[in-house]
């Protein structure tokens, strides 16, 4: 047990898809004793696992990881219940003496993580319903239109065919009158037990990262992405409004599986998709986020981490 009254340091290591995280976590855990908790939003799920980059067997057999395969994909995982889960792993993970780093772009879980849960409030099951009936009849990226009138900060961090989300950010700003943005930037002052330490690994070149992304995709597609994205699709109790199904990357091939269009525009559309998926996540870098940013391009940039990480870190007086 750790005795030390001061917040425990935890290790974060965030920034959009494709970046390289997963790389510089696995190199650390080489020389410091380093246990990873994913903070992937898809990763949680089991049977999805070349489309989401989750490490092997292999890989997971020397450098132990958390928060990977806890739901089937027909099941939901919410941003409340990663916090449980996450701050459990983290726990563990100190009382062994080890150094715990979240590892993950998930900018939704990372920040309830890091700021605490909003003390949002309870579902209106008629306000909800309302929802439902005009999206049925007007489409979801209307009512995300309609969000953008409402809750312009919402909006811009929702992406218009993300309809769980629209729906709970209307529900609360029709239920409440205010802003689902409002309710979550007041935090939850409750005291962290934990001292985060963010890095993001930002580019100072977006070429580099979207050929990254176009490499790291098609790898995917060689390594039998397809045939594990049919596998999904043949399941009865699966369907496109899944949030599993809604990954990038996932979604498009199974909307190809669908019919909806050729493969070789399926793979485009997933490429373009995790391009758009890696915007949206540099956006959330920045204030109130307190991180230092790297570009992992930069001469000497894992070094110098690395070098920061080990003069900072101490292991815990058990």
């Amino acid at each position: 047990m750790v005795t030390s009254s001061a917040p425990a340091p935890v290790l974060v290591l965030t920034g959009p898809t494709g970046i390289g995280k997963s790389d510089w976590a696995l190199r650390l855990a080489k020389e410091l004793p380093v246990e990873i908790v994913s903070c992937d939003s898809a990763q949680v799920y089991r049977g999805m696992d070349i489309g989401t980059a989750k490490p092997d067997a292999a890989t997971r057999a020397i450098v132990p990881h958390h928060l990977l395969d806890l739901r089937d994909p027909a099941q939901g995982y919410s941003a409340g219940e990663f916090v449980h889960d996450a701050t459990v792993a983290l726990r563990d993970i100190l009382a062994r003496g080890r150094l715990p780093i979240v590892v993950g772009g998930t900018m939704l879980y990372l920040r309830a993580l890091l700021q605490g849960m909003a003390p949002l409030p309870q579902a209106h099951a008629a306000i909800r319903d309302d929802i439902d009936a005009r999206a049925r009849s007007m489409g979801w990226p209307a009512l995300h239109a309609e969000l953008a009138r409402v809750d312009p900060a919402a909006a811009a961090r929702i992406h218009a065919n993300d309809r769980q989300r629209i729906q709970r950010a209307l529900e609360v700003y029709y239920a409440t009158g205010t802003a689902i943005s409002t309710w979550q930037a007041a935090g939850d002052a409750t005291p962290r037990a934990f001292d985060f330490r963010t890095t993001a690994l930002v580019p100072a070149d977006r070429a580099l990262l979207h050929a990254r992304i176009a490499q790291r995709f098609e790898a995917m597609m060689a390594a039998g992405l397809l045939d594990e994205v049919r596998a999904l699709h043949a399941r009865s109790d699966l369907t496109a409004h899944h949030p599993a199904i809604r990954a990038v990357g996932y979604r498009q091939l199974w909307q190809h599986l669908s019919g909806d269009y050729a493969l070789e525009e399926a793979v485009l559309r997933a490429i373009a998709a995790t391009r758009q998926l890696a915007k949206r996540q540099m956006t959330w870098l920045k204030p109130p986020f307190s991180l230092e940013k790297i570009d992992p391009a930069a001469p000497g940039a894992y070094a110098r981490w690395r070098a920061g990480v080990a003069s900072a870190w101490r292991p815990p007086v058990l």
